[in-house]
């Protein structure tokens, strides 16, 4: 048996995030979906048609599973059944991310850390909490820090760097090679994704992997895609000076859509954001944008040189200068997808 997740039906509604990336890959909590679907289950899960058999289980990929509702999804899924909405969490939109992250921490540490022990957490440390709440992995280094358990879990990937004068209260999580900058003020529930540099001050946020929020400034409710830069004193407002109600644009910007009083940046991979830009409640910028100005428009189009639209050309010389500072290249698979993305966006 093996699953196959299908984003047919979910994909568009998950933009900025699904213009470069199939939604089972899309991280919420440490894990990405299609990766907690293979250690809760411990079968083959595909995201390629070509992989379908008979003996193939097909699951809605926006569903994030959880040890307690996985039975009940593979059930319903077999007998082709609707699946009750209170037995797991689904992305519907792309806040949905960081509205779950708190509970997508909490059940990833618990599954991946159970049976397994942390390394030690050195001494020049202050622990708040149980040490029991605390994961960190081979290779990770964490000097002079303080670390609150008693908010939630905290999970320090292999090989990460906590650098000194560092606050974190849980849950947290950080993936392999991610580094937090000296003096950082981390709030739960956020993620930093594999070989991401944080500082600042970020609370309750997800940065899927390889982007950059290094220096001062604030983030808070909000989710940036991979290979994104955030410029030094770049800062998002999550709520609005009435305390109201505030809205995203969706759908390429044709409408919008209310979703509490708590919602910041969302931002589609290989953006970056120039220093001191300050990004209004609600904001979405979407795939390969170079933003700056001080105020940003709140829906920032795919492609976008200020209000000007990036020559293609250039954008990927760009994303490839980026993609080197962290021993990377873009590859030609990546060329190819943003290139359909760009002559859609026209």
């Amino acid at each position: 048996m093996n699953i196959y997740l299908d984003d047919s039906l979910c994909k568009n509604a998950l933009r900025p995030f699904t213009y470069t990336r199939h939604t089972a890959d899309i991280r919420v909590g440490i894990l990405t979906i299609r990766e907690k679907w293979e250690h809760i289950s411990g079968l083959s899960v595909t995201k390629e048609l070509s992989e379908i058999n008979e003996h193939t289980v097909k699951i809605n990929a926006a569903i994030i599973p959880s040890i307690s509702s996985v039975e009940t999804i593979f059930r319903c899924s077999i007998e082709n059944l609707p699946i009750p909405d209170e037995s797991n969490k689904r992305l519907v939109y792309p806040w949905n991310i960081f509205q779950y992250n708190d509970w997508a921490i909490r059940e990833d540490f618990n599954l991946i850390t159970t049976g397994r022990a942390s390394q030690v957490l050195p001494v020049s440390n202050q622990l708040i909490g149980s040490a029991q709440n605390l994961f960190i992995e081979e290779g990770a280094s964490v000097e002079c820090s303080i670390i609150n358990t008693n908010t939630g879990p905290v999970y320090i990937g292999k090989n990460a760097l906590v650098m000194e004068g560092s606050m974190i209260r849980g849950p947290f999580t950080m993936g392999e090679k991610a580094v937090l900058k000296m003096g950082s003020k981390v709030y739960g529930a956020t993620t930093l994704g594999p070989n991401c540099v944080c500082g600042g001050e970020i609370k309750n946020s997800v940065l899927f992997a390889n982007s950059n929020k290094a220096h001062d400034g604030y983030l808070g409710d909000s989710v940036i895609g991979e290979w994104c830069n955030l410029g030094a004193g770049t800062s998002n407002s999550n709520v609005k000076n009435t305390g109201g109600n505030v809205k995203y644009f969706i759908d390429d910007g044709a409408r919008e859509i209310v979703v509490g009083n708590k919602a910041g940046l969302l931002m589609g991979d290989y953006s970056r954001a120039a220093i001191n830009s300050s990004f209004n409640t609600g904001s979405v910028v979407g795939v390969c944008c170079n933003v700056f100005g001080t105020a940003p428009e709140k829906f920032i189009n795919n492609f976008s040189w200020g209000i000007e639209q990036y020559i293609f050309e250039k954008a990927i010389a760009d994303i490839d200068n980026w993609k080197q500072m962290k021993g990377a290249n873009i590859s030609e698979a990546e060329v190819e997808l943003l290139k359909k993305i760009y002559k859609n966006t026209q």
